[in-house]
């Protein structure tokens, strides 16, 4: 089975007997496992041959140690670039757009180019920073826009979302670290058919929302049930980001190539976004003050 986010449903992110790695075995000391580990010898790992090495280490041997592999520090640079392009762009948006039916359009627009760019990389084999950086751009753009809005309403709403989100992703993190949360095979299944069914009931709703047959927004009203389903979509987010984490713990430990740490900041700038912006509309929400 492949990943949930797009962008490790690729090379180097899955494996072949089970769900983002959960069937794995993990790295031995002197060398890495075969057979599961996609970056083992072996293994049809398009980057295990090295083709200036000894014969005798292309089959079935170790291979010496790669200069290029991915670590922990690619990760966190990379994400710190696709993260910091939001927030400059979410304020210069903020900055330059004032509340208007102009802002809301040019909102609406760049939101659109941010998704057809997601989707491009993430039908590409290989990462793009420029498409990465140019979707953070863009969505940055977009969520400087609708913060101005909800703070136009709702003052201070866009900085209690950001808390929030940090301490939600941060608590996810600590969670997943103390093992406290076991990303498994079965645990993906169960938390995949929750996310894929909530976006249809969501998508179902904008429908009836839009045509006029469900009024205040449906599901996504500013009541009780609106909070309801805010903290089931956070939920969702956290689920997200925990198989962000995961299949990072994998490509780092199997050796992945050091480009792909851009899809790793892709997909966890995807999934916090997705969490500030349910944290937005339930800070709104429990603000009561419509």
């Amino acid at each position: 089975m492949r990943s949930s986010n797009p962008v490790f449903s690729r090379r180097g992110f899955s494996r072949d007997n089970g769900y983002a790695g959960f069937n794995a075995q993990q790295p031995q000391a002197g060398g890495p496992a075969v057979g599961t580990n996609p970056y083992a010898q072996g293994a049809g790992n398009p980057y295990a041959t090295n083709p200036y090495a000894p014969a005798d280490t292309q089959y079935g041997a170790p291979a010496p140690a790669r200069t290029n592999a991915m670590t922990m520090d690619d990760v966190v640079s990379r994400t710190a670039m696709t993260l910091g392009t939001v927030t400059v762009g979410a304020i210069l948006a903020w900055t330059l757009l004032p509340v208007s039916s102009t802002s809301y359009a040019l909102a609406f627009g760049a939101a659109l180019v941010a998704f057809v760019l997601a989707i491009v990389q993430s039908f590409k084999r290989t990462a793009s920073p420029a498409l990465i950086i140019g979707y953070a751009a863009f969505e940055g753009i977009f969520l400087g826009v609708i913060s101005e809005m909800y703070n136009s309403v709702w003052s201070g709403a866009p900085f209690q979302a950001v808390l929030g989100t940090m301490a939600v992703s941060g608590a996810t993190l600590f969670m997943y670290k103390q093992r406290w949360i076991r990303v498994t095979a079965r645990y993906a299944r169960i938390g995949m058919t929750i996310a894929i069914a909530f976006i249809v009931v969501m998508a179902v709703n904008l429908l009836l929302v839009v045509f006029g047959v469900a009024e205040d927004g449906g599901l996504r009203s500013f009541g009780p049930l609106g909070a309801i389903v805010g903290i089931l979509a956070i939920l969702i987010g956290c689920f997200f980001l925990t198989l962000d984490f995961k299949q990072i713990e994998d490509g780092i430990a199997y050796g992945a190539p050091r480009e792909e740490s851009w899809l790793a900041a892709f997909g966890l700038t995807m999934s916090l976004v997705w969490i500030y912006l349910e944290m937005l509309r339930l800070v709104a929400i429990f603000s009561g003050d419509d």
